[in-house]
């Protein structure tokens, strides 16, 4: 008897487990058409996605010189469509409520990667700041920290600067927030300034007048409104009168094309003052004698 019901039992077993396969296999080929629809929404939601994001960047980029917006708009679109047509091909295939889970599951892990990768969530929103409200363009020279150079590439964790010695350097765009930002070519315009020596029997006034002039007549020198030319007296040397010489250019090009200017500007001044008549004496060297040295040897020669 008890065999008899052991065997029984085996048999509804089996019978219930074919029974479930068989349910199963009825439901996998009644609703393998909507799966593999959704499978084709996603694939083409893909595609379209990606035609729409480019045709919107390309778009942007004709009206737009800001590559960090363009790039950034492109994306978000990008996703934005991605994102609706995988909710859609989840609701053709019946998986509605997986969607939402996904959702609620998607916004706690937001935050737990969030605490995971602070510091590269933070890069990322402050890439996202900086594309709407930045302090400095593609090719502007500017001073981050202690990094000079000209702005190469903005992304959206990373500011590219290339310095003046030919480094590239990569500087977490968390760090652009929090540090001043120094940006020497925003509206074209650059200070400019050198000490000149002259002697102090010179006249100072005529000194500055004919610098000044020197200064103004240079080509590339702005002298109008509040980018004037002016010159002061700033120390008193050991054998010279020093004056300080300040004048403003108009170059995007602060390293070469600021240096090109100011070597220009030098070189004017120079042959300003020896033109009437102002010295611009070396400095004076003191010679000590020590022990029982009386004299040193000194002949003066005249240049033919």
């Amino acid at each position: 008897m008890n065999i008899k019901l052991q065997d029984m039992n085996a048999q509804y077993s089996i019978d219930r487990f074919f029974d479930s396969i068989q349910s199963l296999w009825t439901k996998i080929v009644a609703e393998m058409p909507f799966v593999l629809l959704a499978i084709l929404i996603i694939a083409v939601g893909f595609m379209i996605s990606g035609f729409i994001s480019r045709v919107f960047t390309n778009t942007l980029k004709r009206r737009s010189k800001d590559p960090l917006v363009t790039n950034f708009l492109g994306k978000t679109i990008k996703l934005i469509f991605v994102t609706l047509f995988i909710l859609l091909a989840l609701d053709v295939a019946g998986l509605g409520y997986l969607a939402t889970g996904l959702l609620t599951a998607a916004g706690a892990s937001a935050i737990i990667i969030g605490f995971a990768f602070k510091d590269v969530g933070e890069n990322f929103i402050s890439g996202i700041i900086l594309a709407f409200n930045r302090p400095f363009n593609v090719n502007d020279t500017v001073l981050v920290g202690d990094i000079f150079g000209k702005v190469k590439a903005m992304e959206f964790r990373y500011t590219k600067m290339k310095t003046f010695d030919g480094r590239d350097v990569y500087i977490p765009n968390s760090d652009v927030i929090k540090k001043a930002v120094y940006n020497y070519t925003e509206d074209g315009f650059y200070r400019l300034e050198f000490l000149v020596g002259i002697d102090y029997d010179d006249d100072i006034d005529l000194a500055k007048e004919v610098i000044t002039k020197a200064v103004v007549e240079t080509p590339s020198v702005i002298d109008e409104g509040e980018h004037d030319s002016f010159v002061t007296v700033d120390s008193l040397g050991v054998s010279t009168v020093n004056l300080k010489v300040f004048f403003w250019t108009s170059t995007m090009e602060y390293r070469r094309g600021a240096l090109e200017i100011k070597s220009d500007v030098v070189k004017n001044v120079k042959n300003a003052i020896l033109k009437h008549g102002l010295n611009m004496p070396a400095d004076i060297t003191e010679i000590k004698l020590y022990g029982s040295q009386t004299s040193i040897p000194v002949e003066i020669r005249k240049e033919s």
